[in-house]
């Protein structure tokens, strides 16, 4: 074996060494160092690290917020009524050790677990509720219930810390959503009928009261009417009166041609008189 190629194979030993030795942990990252699977150092800080190879073995976990999205399950509400409720959550790892023990670091475990968890919490919370509670009366209620007592329980068993928990949809399961929507469109119907009943009512008290003023209004307008034209007439019959009792030759005289005039106008030939009427009698000079 010529030096040149011992100096190599020390060279690669070194590498493979130092290669085996030297490990990175990033800022988003969480770690574990493995001592013939022993967990020995349960908290890795961000940064480069030296370990003794095949002695000491390093896992390394995301540690970033992580969304466990939960699949759609059916709970029974106080009422006895089901639900399709679809949810989610956000965690992080918090406790290392504890995460590594529990899931052997593995993502999918963890919020495969977790997921287990949540629809536990989402059916005790649900079951002493109402629908209109779960749906919309005590929801955040619901949500800040879940999140504490679903972190409690995972922090201890998972040493992952449960940021939020939320509902993404809230459905009927089909087999009820039917007659769900037949009662809720018989209910909207019943409440329009009612509607309109007192709106026609209301329409009828208003016609009928404005008839009765447009009635009140019509008599006191005749009676006003009534009272100025008899004032009018009883006005110009004083004027008449001390017009003609200035001169009532004169007043008779044209009371006459007036009544000459009107005959003859009628468009008959024939007129039957009296003797002694006085038609054709003009008044005496005075």
């Amino acid at each position: 074996m010529t030096k040149q190629t011992l100096v190599g194979i020390l060279v690669a030993v070194v590498v493979v060494v130092l290669s085996n030795s030297l490990y990175v942990i990033r800022e988003t990252q969480r770690g574990v160092l493995l001592k013939f699977g022993e967990v020995v150092d349960p908290d890795l800080r961000p940064g480069l690290h030296l370990k003794i190879p095949f002695v000491n073995n390093v896992r390394k976990f995301d540690g970033r917020i992580l969304t466990v999205d939960s699949s759609p399950e059916r709970f029974f509400t106080q009422e006895k009524k089901a639900l399709i409720v679809d949810s989610y959550a956000k965690f992080r790892v918090t406790d290392t050790a504890k995460y590594y023990t529990a899931t052997n670091g593995e993502e999918n475990r963890a919020a495969g677990l977790l997921a287990q968890r949540i629809n536990d919490g989402l059916r005790n919370q649900v079951a002493v509720r109402t629908v209109q509670e779960v749906v919309s009366g005590q929801r955040d209620q619901l949500m800040l219930a879940i999140t504490a007592q679903l972190n409690e329980v995972a922090n201890e068993e998972l040493g992952v810390e449960v940021i939020d928990v939320r509902v993404k949809k809230i459905d009927l399961p089909p087999d009820v959503s039917e007659s769900v929507y037949r009662r809720m469109n018989a209910e909207r119907e019943k409440e329009a009928r009612e509607l309109r009943s007192e709106g026609k009512e209301l329409a009828e008290g208003i016609r009928a009261a404005a008839d009765r003023e447009v009635t009140v209004i019509e008599a006191n307008a005749f009676r006003d009417a009534e009272i100025v034209r008899g004032n009018g007439d009883a006005e110009a019959t004083r004027i008449y009166a001390e017009a003609f009792n200035q001169d009532p030759e004169f007043y008779s005289f044209t009371r006459s041609l007036q009544a000459y005039r009107d005959t003859f106008n009628a468009g008959s030939d024939v007129m039957l008189l009296q003797p002694d009427s006085r038609v054709f009698q003009v008044p005496s000079e005075s």
